[in-house]
């Protein structure tokens, strides 16, 4: 009996997957745990492997997003039949993929980072030749640039396209699952606008829907209709065009999309307030000093103390490590703390488990391979979710203070400043200078008050004046 190939969820947060890359071809035999094909979630890609063994037949192609648990494929026995793909609801065979007509240039359907519809191999070999993969015809599954398809491209250069610069009037392509082909932030806007995005035109650089392309659609109707213009609710909401030519437009999309998604959810959800509170580090300073002229185990970072400070200090005030839901406020019992890493196309979060069973070495060790994992793409799900608060540092680019934004379902986010020299006056009136930094402490007022707040940061300052303390395991 067939068994189907879902798409599977690999996280608590994750709503639906897009397909990146079968990494097996139609009616290969799969054995259980073979990685079978390449997924993109809001967080990061991953290889999906086979629970268990059969003949692979493929309903799904790449590029095509569904939603976790839908099947993409199925598993049969030697000389079985497939069965029927339906649409969920539906008894009708699926909607195959519909290609935009004659008249239109076939082009190959890319992200705007390139990733998702041009094969990795194609990828390099565009590199080593010099070639611009947005100008290759894709020949591959979905219009997909295959590396065949840039050989073409450099053995013919009056075979490639010129870079498209205006939205195609062609009707969207719609995936093997009756879904249109659209960017996450085209379906943002086109849901709070009531917009049907069946009746956008797709872009064909992209491949797909955009949102440009939705608020292009909104414009044009609007233009079209004078009189809906005062009464139409889309007016309100649709952004305004650019008050200057660009000279480029960068897609919101991919990590910077679910960013920009995430943080302002954040800010419309919460009743967020930031204090600002100084720290004395000297004690840590010597103490930094110290271990680095006995050697030995890894040197911890200043961020590694505020962070093991912020673990302890989690502890002694427990409504601070909480969540909101549905029940209420819930105290978590475990500490696990976040930490922000800045990459090019945006933030990401890693977690580091049970906080405070580890020494300063131990979580310095965390903290580097953690960042070093996070600029190479090789996090896995696991390590992005379960934070139970987060910790953002602006100190190496000469920030003192900033107000960080909380990353739900966190109530709480430490930001970390500069280490600076601050001028005081000793206790007969002589100046010196302390090493300190500021910290800013922006915290859900739902959940507690300003005095608490004061109280968890007073913690962690006093906490970082005697790393001894820090050091200790729980």
């Amino acid at each position: 009996m067939a068994t189907e190939f879902i798409m599977p969820k690999l996280g608590l947060t994750m709503e639906e997957g897009t397909i990146l890359e079968w990494l097996v071809e139609d009616g290969t035999a799969i054995t259980p745990g073979m990685a079978v094909l390449r997924i993109e979630t809001d967080k990061v890609e991953s290889d999906v492997e086979s629970p268990t063994a059969g003949i692979l037949h493929r309903t799904a192609g790449v590029g095509d997003t569904f939603a976790c648990g839908a099947t993409i494929g199925f598993l049969l026995a030697d000389g079985e039949q497939p069965p029927t793909v339906t649409t969920p609801g539906n008894s009708a065979p699926a909607v195959a993929p519909v290609t935009p007509p004659l008249a239109t240039p076939t082009v190959a359907r890319t992200s705007s980072d390139g990733r998702a519809f041009v094969s990795p191999n194609a990828k390099r070999v565009a590199r080593e030749l010099g070639i611009d993969v947005a100008t290759v015809v894709g020949t591959g599954p979905n219009g997909r640039v295959v590396a065949a398809d840039v050989h073409n491209a450099h053995q013919n250069p009056g075979a490639r396209r010129a870079p498209a610069t205006a939205l195609s009037t062609v009707v969207p392509i719609v995936s093997s699952n009756g879904q249109v082909l659209a960017t996450a932030a085209a379906r943002q806007l086109a849901e709070l606008l009531g917009v049907d995005l069946s009746l956008v035109p797709y872009d064909p650089t992209d491949g797909r829907v955009t949102r440009d392309g939705v608020a292009a659609y909104v414009r044009a109707r609007l233009a079209t209709s004078s009189a809906s213009v005062a009464t139409s609710p889309v007016t309100k909401s649709a952004l305004a065009p650019a008050t200057q030519t660009p000279t480029s437009v960068k897609k919101i999309s991919g990590m910077r999309g679910t960013i920009a998604k995430r943080m302002n959810s954040s800010l419309q959800e919460m009743a967020q307030l930031t204090l600002h509170m100084d720290a004395d580090l000297d004690a840590v300073v010597a103490d930094r000093e110290t271990r680095k002229a006995e050697g030995g185990a890894t040197l911890p970072g200043f961020t590694d103390y505020v962070i093991a400070a912020c673990a302890r200090a989690l502890r002694l005030h427990p409504i601070v490590n909480s969540q909101v839901t549905d029940d209420g406020i819930a105290l978590l019992p475990d500490v696990h703390v976040s930490m922000a890493v800045a990459l090019d196309e945006g933030l990401i979060v890693p977690v580091i488990k049970n906080t405070l069973s580890l020494d300063l070495p131990a979580l310095a060790d965390q903290t580097k391979r953690l960042s070093t994992a996070a600029r190479e793409g090789k996090l896995t799900l696991a390590e992005l979710e379960g934070g139970t608060f987060s910790v953002s540092t602006l100190g190496m680019f000469g920030v003192d203070g900033f107000t960080p934004i909380v990353n739900p379902p966190n109530t709480a986010i430490l930001g970390v400043g500069r280490l600076r020299d601050d001028v005081v006056l000793g206790a007969k009136g002589k100046p010196t200078t302390v090493k300190r930094m500021t910290l800013s402490l922006t915290w859900d007022h739902r959940v507690f008050d300003g005095a608490p707040a004061a109280q968890f940061c007073k913690s962690i300052v006093d906490l970082l004046s005697d790393p001894a303390a820090l050091n200790a395991t729980h």
